[in-house]
């Protein structure tokens, strides 16, 4: 089934695909002790971690108000992060406002929506963070308005969060090379050249991805040389340049490339117009709806997949847990179970829980409709 929906203003009830429960979304947990200023990964080294299924949260007693701060809606896993904070919403009953930066280099207009937001009263905000680090300030700020504020997907380092809820980071680049790297070992290959196109240089997840592939490379049974790592803005036209770029210096000495969800699929036509599509693969540090259609065909091998969706489920039913004072002591972090799809697996993989439906346009606000 198709959906449709509108980019609604504050006051508009838009309308929203209607999705009644979810199964329990395998989690992470993680408390004290933990390193000041420090990651979410870094908190999985050093914190008390334990493994559960998320429950679906009770609707809410009240239409608390949340503001989401998103980097972006360019590509599609953002709108699979609107769709599960839209839908999830409506089955809450609580009113949500999707307020998008324009990119990874637009930290003033994350910066300003963030003071709207803290003007505004909202009763929490949840934040995808353009930087690791400049947006500690801002976070600090609604913490000492009394706004708790949750992170969603995208990590920092500020300790003035209610709870991070993420994937391990690193662990996007840990499974997509460790993919690679087993493919080759089945092809008979002793050695690997890896190009990365992992996203914008200053954020969290980039950090990881790159972290993850530079693990994988320095412990892998065989030798996985990575020859450049070109970072840059997710955007199709910027990430199709670099791609080129790549290919201009190192042409056919490529058999992998790894790419972000905007990176990925930007890589497919740049390689095919070369005449280097049988011999570069291209695998996905992240899954989206665009990433899983290119598996389908072939263009893309494989991808990490940190489940969008789910991400976006849980950040909600979190917010709406603390609200309700149902989480008297709310962990530091949870960290949402990595996936992977590829050709062997792509027939029976839960799409449902990482991506928006074909068709879905991004609703940036929901408003219950009031009880009588």
């Amino acid at each position: 089934m198709a959906f449709t929906g509108l980019a609604a203003t504050a006051e508009t009830a838009a309308p929203v695909p209607s999705v009644a429960s979810f199964d329990p979304i395998a989690v992470q947990t993680i408390y004290p002790p933990l390193k000041p200023h420090g990651s979410a990964d870094e908190a999985l080294e050093s914190g008390h971690v334990s493994t559960l299924a998320f429950p679906m949260a009770k609707p809410a007693s009240k239409p608390w108000r949340i503001a989401f701060l998103f980097p972006h809606l360019k590509d599609p896993y953002w709108v699979g992060c609107s769709y599960g904070v839209i839908t999830e919403a409506q089955r809450l009953g609580v009113a949500v406002d999707i307020l998008p930066a324009e990119g990874y280099d637009d930290m003033v207009g994350q910066l300003r929506k963030m003071d709207e937001a803290i003007a505004a009263r909202y009763d929490a905000i949840v934040i995808s963070p353009l930087s690791q680090t400049a947006n500690n300030a801002s976070i600090a700020k609604a913490r000492a308005a009394g706004i708790p504020v949750f992170e969603l997907a995208n990590d920092s380092t500020s300790d003035d969060l209610t709870t991070k809820i993420t994937t391990s980071l690193k662990g996007m680049g840990v499974e997509a090379t460790l993919w690679a790297v087993h493919d080759a070992q089945a092809r008979g290959m002793k050695s690997i050249n890896v190009a990365l196109l992992p996203g914008p240089a200053d954020a969290g997840w980039v950090k990881g991805e790159v972290a993850g592939t530079q693990d994988v490379a320095r412990r892998a049974p065989i030798n996985v040389n990575i020859l450049d790592i070109k970072y840059g803005d997710s955007d199709r036209i910027g990430q199709t340049e670099l791609t080129a770029a790549l290919l201009a210096k190192y042409g056919d000495k490529i058999n992998y490339l790894i790419g972000c969800t905007g990176c990925a699929p930007a890589a497919i036509l740049p390689i095919h117009e070369a005449g280097l599509s049988g011999k570069i693969r291209i695998v996905a540090y992240d899954l989206t709806r665009e990433i899983a259609d290119d598996i389908k065909r072939g263009d893309i091998v494989a991808s990490a997949d940190t489940k969008g969706v789910s991400q976006a489920r849980v950040a909600i039913d979190a917010a709406v847990n603390f609200l309700e004072g149902r989480s008297k002591t709310p962990p530091h972090t949870m960290l949402i179970q990595i996936g992977l799809v590829d050709r062997h697996n792509y027939a029976r993989y839960r799409f449902d829980t990482s991506t928006a439906p074909e068709g879905f346009a991004p609703i940036l606000s929901y408003r219950p409709a009031p009880k009588p």
